[in-house]
């Protein structure tokens, strides 16, 4: 396997992404791969899904926003933001199904109807399902229809560290229902807070990232990228951490050999977000099948890590390499921007949206 700091950082483009923000930052790819703007004025751009005629929707957490980014002559630069719905709670998740639009909120999903038809007149939009945990902790939502057309919504620990399941099973899962918010059901358990999840193009088994829990010191524990090929597997949390670290306050309480560990640890508090893998024809077939991670970046280590898009090469089910494969938004501890989701394009390319820089980037090679 190639040096990661010889082979990756090798080519250089400063990004001006927010005319509002001063912050500009120098994005290293590897040879051949070059990033442009995509879109500005995204007001905290966190998911993103792409529909079939090129309309990109985003979510946001903070801002209270659903986005609709129109590139009306299709050269690949967003010519209209529109918000097609504001003041909504923590609308992070949003996916696309049969044409209406899912956005998940903190406590329910909704979804917009016919939404490409409807997106620029202020569309309603009805509740699917209302009743998850308020909890503000961990309660925003990435959602996403699998393979099986049933849309999976995590509901996240409320806390750093507890267990909750007993008071509700649905802390700290993935669960699942169908598009009518009917057979609702938990699918698998022991995940702190997942913010990314895909699936494997060539097995349809659900991959997704975990953020670590805090308060344990700068490098422990690691964030996780974990792989659930069945229902009801349990991930370890509030018991263990990672592939081998007991809690100190949950772990005695435990059985650790019940638990399902990590494909590959990620680095510790680097808020693994958005996780694809790569289907895409423009990239070298090097890349083909890799699974890319959005790291969102520290926020209480010591010095500052993640900020980057992250690769974690595979062969077969098992990580070979973790590598970077995009970074520059950290310049020291100067925060440049946060990467949080990836979407794919038709023609290859690969999108980042950035909450802190209120953009979205697109990573083209050729």
């Amino acid at each position: 396997m190639k040096n990661v700091l010889i082979t990756l950082i090798t080519s250089f483009l400063l990004i001006a992404c927010n005319s509002d923000s001063n912050s500009q930052s120098t994005i290293k790819l590897p040879e051949g791969f070059k990033i442009e703007l995509y879109a500005s004025n995204v007001s905290n751009a966190r998911s993103m899904v792409l529909s079939e005629t090129g309309i990109l929707f985003v979510g946001s957490r903070d801002a209270g926003n659903v986005y609709a980014l129109v590139d009306n002559n299709k050269d690949f630069k967003v010519d209209e933001v529109i918000t097609i719905a504001s003041g909504l709670d923590m609308p992070n998740g949003v996916d696309l199904k049969d044409g209406d639009l899912y956005v998940a909120e903190v406590s329910r999903v909704i979804k917009f109807s016919d939404i490409e038809n409807t997106f620029r007149g202020n569309p309603d939009y009805t509740v699917v399902r209302d009743d998850f945990p308020t909890d503000r902790s961990h309660g925003w939502k990435f959602i996403k229809f699998g393979p099986d057309g049933k849309l999976y919504i995590p509901v996240g620990a409320p806390c750093n560290i507890c267990l909750k399941e007993n008071e509700d099973i649905r802390y700290a899962s993935i669960t699942r229902m169908n598009s009518d918010g009917s057979d609702f059901e938990v699918y698998v358990r022991g995940i702190r807070n997942t913010v990314g999840f895909d699936w494997h193009p060539n097995t349809n088994e659900l991959w997704f990232t975990d953020n670590g829990r805090d308060m344990l010191g700068d490098n422990i524990p690691p964030d996780e990228l974990n792989r659930a090929p069945v229902q009801g597997l349990h991930f370890g949390y509030p018991f263990l951490h990672g592939k081998d670290i007991p809690d100190p306050e949950f772990g005695s309480l435990g059985d650790t050999s019940l638990y399902s560990r990590p494909v590959q640890e990620l680095g510790p508090h680097v808020a693994a977000l958005g996780v694809e893998f790569y289907t895409g024809q423009m990239f070298p077939s090097e890349y083909h099948n890799q699974v890319f991670i959005a790291e969102h970046g520290s926020w209480n280590r010591s010095n500052k890590i993640g900020y980057r898009i992250s690769l974690v090469r595979l062969e077969g089910n098992k990580s070979v390499s973790y590598e970077t494969f995009a970074d520059g938004w950290l310049n020291g501890d100067t925060v440049l921007g946060r990467p949080v989701d990836i979407e794919l394009m038709p023609d290859g390319s690969m999108l980042i949206s950035d909450d802190y820089a209120d953009c979205i980037y697109r990573i083209t090679y050729k």
